[in-house]
Order: C-alpha cells, then sequence, then structure tokens
C-alpha cells in the first residue's frame, strides 16, 4: 500500500466476523447451544437476518420475548462452550495478513477491539502471528452482551495519538457503526460476518464484500 492519503489515519478492526472467518463456528455453537435449551435450529440466513446487539435482544426475536437473567446465562455460557470448541477450526478472513501488513508498513497504525473476552482473545489473536500488527490489541472486560460503545470509548483514549476525526471502524455488525459514532469516528461494514447487507445498510455506512474494498473505503474516509 502506497504512502497515500492520510498518514494520520487509525484503523479499529473488529475480531469475530472480520479478521476471523468464523461464521460458520458461531451458527454450529449457536445450534448447539439452541438444541440444549430446547430452541430450534437456525440458518445462516435467518441469522443474520436477525442478529443484533444487545445480543438478549437477539434472544428476543427468536423467543418472543427477552429471555430472564437465568436464562439468558444458561445461553450465553452454552454458546460460548461450543464456541470454543469450534474456533481452532478457523481462520482469517481472505488477504488479512497482506492488509494488515500493508497498512502498518505504510506508517499508518492500526488497533483491534473485539467484544470477546479480553484474556481469550489475546492469546487467540497471537496464535494467528498478527499481534504485531496493532498498536494493541483489547477485548471486553466484564460481563458480556452489552454494545461496543462503552469499549471504543475506553479504546481510543487510551490510543495515544490518534484522533477519532481520522479514525475509522471495519467490523461486520451494525453496533461496530454505532460504535464509531459515538466517538465521532467513521465505519465501514463487513457483509462476510453476522448481519445481512440489507441490516448492515440500515448503518447509513459503506458496506462492502470484501476487506480489501473495507480499507480503501477507509483511507477516503479518513483523507
Amino acid at each position: 500500500m502506497e504512502k497515500t492519503g492520510n498518514p494520520g489515519a487509525h484503523l479499529v478492526w473488529d475480531w469475530n466476523g472480520t479478521l476471523l472467518d468464523d461464521i460458520t463456528a458461531v451458527i454450529g455453537a449457536t445450534n448447539a447451544a439452541f438444541a440444549e435449551i430446547g430452541l430450534a435450529p437456525i440458518t445462516l440466513e435467518r441469522y443474520r437476518e436477525l442478529y443484533c446487539v444487545p445480543v438478549p435482544r437477539f434472544y428476543e426475536r427468536l423467543m418472543g420475548r427477552l429471555p430472564t437473567e437465568a436464562e439468558w446465562q444458561v445461553m450465553d455460557d452454552a454458546f460460548h462452550r461450543h464456541y470454543t470448541d469450534r474456533r481452532p477450526g478457523c481462520g482469517l478472513t481472505e488477504g488479512v495478513e497482506q492488509l494488515l501488513g500493508a497498512w502498518q508498513e505504510a506508517g499508518r497504525s492500526q488497533s483491534l477491539l473485539s467484544m470477546y473476552g479480553h484474556d481469550d482473545l489475546v492469546p487467540v489473536v497471537r496464535g494467528y502471528g498478527i499481534e504485531s500488527r496493532f498498536v494493541r490489541v483489547e477485548g471486553r472486560r466484564g460481563p458480556s452482551g452489552g454494545s461496543k460503545a462503552a469499549h471504543m470509548e475506553r479504546h481510543l483514549a487510551a490510543l495515544e495519538g490518534v484522533s477519532p476525526r481520522c479514525t475509522v471502524v471495519i467490523g461486520d455488525a451494525v453496533d461496530d457503526a454505532l460504535a464509531a459514532a459515538h466517538v465521532g469516528a467513521r465505519a465501514v461494514l463487513y457483509t462476510g460476518g453476522s448481519h445481512s447487507r440489507a441490516s448492515l445498510r440500515t448503518a447509513g455506512v459503506p458496506v462492502v464484500d470484501t476487506l480489501a474494498e473495507a480499507v480503501a473505503e477507509a483511507l477516503a474516509l479518513a483523507s
């Protein structure tokens, strides 16, 4: 990637469904968890149509009501147990290593912010050999099921010299765009993860089919 555009441009990457191509594992874990609590399995298309954050609202769309706190805990624990079994079979999304390397070599910065638990995320990212590409790798601290906005605020505050107006969030969920807007950053959403294209378009930000397109859009937005 040539040194064109704003050298101060910063990317905040999402992990699950964006850098990590894990949607098959997510669907498998979701259906395994559903089986434990008596819910019918869901297709990838239906999942992308209904998925939303906070995640309990996703279950509300499936069940017709919000789960109780006890039900949510059972569902969440079951999902994470089954996902952990399936995650090692997932690879990085096509072109990730080259895109991260080119962005870094162009003298720009990038970080990773995920709603995957922090203590689990860091060794997993390290295991894929890309940790050194980021100035900060950060996962969720605290209970699961919430939105990314507050985490994004803390994440950017910890990045020295990074301006929100030069920052672009790349993710696969409407919540990524909402988190970006919360801190005054831009967003580009990728169709390879948790949402349908129609769902992503409701965020009012660029929607792309590849991460190469996402990076190109991000550079244009941050310039």
